[in-house]
C-alpha cells in the first residue's frame, strides 16, 4: 500500500456516489460478490459480499470459515461538505450564466472561492427499458465561486458573514457559451430523458505531497478514512469466527438522518439478514452482535501550528504520530477507557502507534458516526481516525504517513482472534 493508492481513491471519488463505486471496484477485484437488497441472499462461508443502498452507502462483509460467533466492523463516510446544484438548467443575464446551488454540510466558504471546479454525481435518464441511474463526472473544470474584489470591500481581511445564495454561486461562463449540465455531462443519449440528478462541485486539484511529511487533498475527511477502513478489509485474513464488516455510509455531513445514512436501518437490515442467511436463530444472531466490536473512522483536529490555543493542553495530536483515538465526556464520541484500552492493545500487537484527543473544555467538538451507528446496533465502539488540518476546507491537509497507519491498525482489529470473556473483558 502507498500513499499514490489514497490518492487514486480520492480522484476517483469526486462524489459520494463515485466513492461508493471506487469501493465497490475494489471489493470485486479481490473477489467480493455483489448483492441486492430486494433480491434473495444465497451466502457461503469464507466468502465476501457487499451491497449498496442509494448508490452513495455501501456495506461489504466477509463471512468466517467456521460458525460465526461474532463481529468486526468499521464505518467510514464518503460524503464531504460541498454544493448541491439545484437543478441542470443554467441561470443568465445578459452576460453571465451560472448556476444555483444549496449549501451541504459545514463547509469553510472562503477557500470555495476563486478555484476550478468540477461537477460530479449521478443523473436519472429514462431509458426505452426503464429507469436509469448514471455516475457522471465532468472531464473538465467547469464553474469558478468568484469572491468579490477587495476594493470594493475594503474590510473583509476584518472578517465576512458568507451568504450562500449571493457570495457562493459559481459562475458557469460567459452567456451563449456555456453547455448546459446534460450536454456536459454527456449522460443522456438521444431518445432518453433527463428525469432527475444529484450532482455536486468538486475542486479541480489533484491530491498531492506537500513539504516533508504532509499531503495535501479533497475530501480526507473522511474519505482517507473510507480508503483506509477498505484496505485493512482487504489486507486482512478471512476470520476463524467473527464476520468481519466495512461501512461506508453517506450523510454524515447532514447528521446521518436519511434511508442511506448511519442512523438508519441499513447495517441491522445487513446483518440480520446474513445472519439469516447462514441459518442462526435470533439467540444466535443476538450472541453474535453482543460479541461485537466496532471502529467508527473519522478524523481528528491536529495541533494548528498558527493557533496551538485551540488545542487541548494535554491531549494534542499531531500528523504522523501515529492513529488518532478520540474522547468526549458528553459521548459525541462513543470511545470508553474501556474500548480506548482494548484497540490500544490491538494496535501495540501489530506496532501501531496511537494518540489521544479530546477537544477544550470550552471548545465544543463536533459529532461523528459512532455514536449515531450506535442508536442502531447497539455494540462497544471506540471512535479514531487521522490528525488532520484544516478540516472541512475545500482543500485539507494530513500527514503523509497516517493513512498507512490506519490501514495497518484496521487489518489487525479485523485479524486479531479478541472476544469477549465478560463483561468488560477480552481475550487477546
Amino acid at each position: 500500500m502507498s500513499l499514490e493508492s489514497l490518492f487514486a481513491f480520492l480522484q476517483e471519488s469526486p462524489s459520494p456516489y463515485h466513492a461508493v463505486a471506487a469501493a465497490a471496484r475494489r471489493l470485486e477485484a479481490a473477489g467480493f460478490a455483489p448483492l441486492a437488497e430486494h433480491a434473495a441472499w444465497r451466502l457461503e462461508p469464507g466468502k465476501g459480499y457487499y451491497v449498496t443502498r442509494n448508490q452513495s452507502s455501501l456495506i461489504a462483509f466477509r463471512l468466517p470459515q467456521g460458525a460465526l460467533t461474532g463481529w468486526r466492523i468499521t464505518a467510514a463516510h464518503g460524503d464531504s461538505p460541498t454544493f448541491y446544484v439545484k437543478n441542470t438548467a443554467l441561470g443568465s443575464d445578459k452576460q453571465y450564466e451560472r448556476w444555483e446551488v444549496e449549501g451541504y454540510g459545514g463547509m469553510n466558504c472562503a477557500t470555495w472561492q476563486d478555484r476550478p471546479l468540477g461537477v460530479a454525481g449521478r443523473l436519472v435518464v429514462r431509458t426505452p427499458a426503464g429507469v436509469e441511474s448514471r455516475l457522471v463526472a465532468s472531464d473538465r473544470p467547469v464553474a469558478v465561486i468568484l469572491s468579490l474584489a477587495i476594493h470594493m470591500q475594503r474590510d473583509v481581511n476584518k472578517g465576512h458573514e458568507y451568504n450562500i445564495q449571493r457570495d457562493m454561486q459559481p459562475l458557469a461562463g460567459m452567456n451563449g457559451a456555456s453547455p448546459d449540465l446534460t450536454d456536459l455531462l454527456a449522460g443522456v443519449a438521444e431518445g432518453e430523458t433527463l428525469l432527475g440528478a444529484d450532482l455536486v462541485l468538486f475542486p479541480w486539484q489533484q491530491p498531492c505531497r506537500v513539504g516533508g511529511g504532509l499531503f495535501m487533498a479533497a475530501r480526507i475527511d473522511d474519505q482517507a478514512c473510507a480508503w483506509a477502513t477498505l484496505e485493512g478489509l482487504l489486507a486482512a485474513a478471512p476470520h476463524p469466527f467473527a464476520g468481519q464488516v466495512y461501512c461506508l455510509f453517506d450523510n454524515e455531513e447532514v447528521g446521518s438522518g436519511t434511508r442511506q445514512g448511519a442512523l438508519s436501518s441499513f447495517l441491522p437490515d445487513v446483518l440480520t439478514r446474513a445472519g439469516q442467511a447462514l441459518g442462526l436463530d435470533e439467540e444466535q444472531r443476538r450472541r453474535a452482535l453482543a460479541a461485537a466490536f466496532a471502529l467508527s473512522a473519522d478524523n481528528g483536529h491536529a495541533v494548528h501550528p498558527n493557533f496551538p490555543d485551540k488545542a487541548d493542553p494535554e491531549n494534542k495530536v499531531w500528523p504522523n504520530k501515529g492513529v488518532v483515538i478520540k474522547f468526549n465526556a458528553a459521548q459525541k464520541y462513543t470511545s470508553t477507557g474501556l474500548t480506548i484500552g482494548l484497540f490500544r492493545a490491538l494496535c501495540e500487537q501489530a506496532g501501531v502507534p496511537t494518540q489521544i484527543f479530546a477537544n477544550r473544555a470550552d471548545e465544543p467538538g463536533g459529532s461523528t458516526l459512532g455514536h449515531l451507528l450506535g442508536q442502531q446496533v447497539s455494540v462497544p465502539m471506540v471512535d479514531i481516525g487521522m490528525a488532520q488540518l484544516s478540516m472541512h476546507s475545500a482543500m485539507e491537509t494530513a500527514g503523509a504517513d497516517d493513512p498507512q497507519y490506519m490501514a495497518d491498525a484496521v487489518k489487525a482489529f479485523f485479524n486479531s482472534p479478541f472476544a469477549p470473556t465478560a463483561d468488560g473483558s477480552w481475550t487477546l
